[in-house]
């Protein structure tokens, strides 16, 4: 777990910061340049996005809900989803079970 508090290059004009985990669930801090994109993926993991800033354009399974600051989102597990920051933003993304594959990387 050697990536617990520090930040990270996700994609370009993304970053992260994982936290540390608990038994079955984790969280991590994602920031955002204007116009930068999260791409399409899945995992078995649920997960809740809360927008601490800003505004991104989701897209869960085909269909796409704009996330404003204060607001906050769920996506099932298993469902293909993606982002693009509309402007400037900073996500705090929650998974459980625990993210072991962003962990042990």
């Amino acid at each position: 777990m050697k990536n617990i508090g520090k930040w990270e290059s996700a994609e370009p004009g993304v970053k992260r910061k994982i936290f540390q985990p608990g038994e079955g669930l984790m969280m991590m801090e994602v920031q955002f340049e204007k116009g930068a994109e999260g791409y399409q993926h899945s995992h078995i993991h649920e997960q809740m996005s809360y927008c601490i800033k800003g505004k991104i354009a989701f897209r869960i399974d085909g269909e796409e809900t704009i996330l404003n600051q204060g607001e906050t989102i769920y996506i099932p597990s298993n469902a293909k989803h993606g982002v693009t920051a509309l402007e400037e933003s900073i996500l705090l993304d929650t998974f459980t079970p625990v993210r072991e594959d962003l962990l042990n990387r």
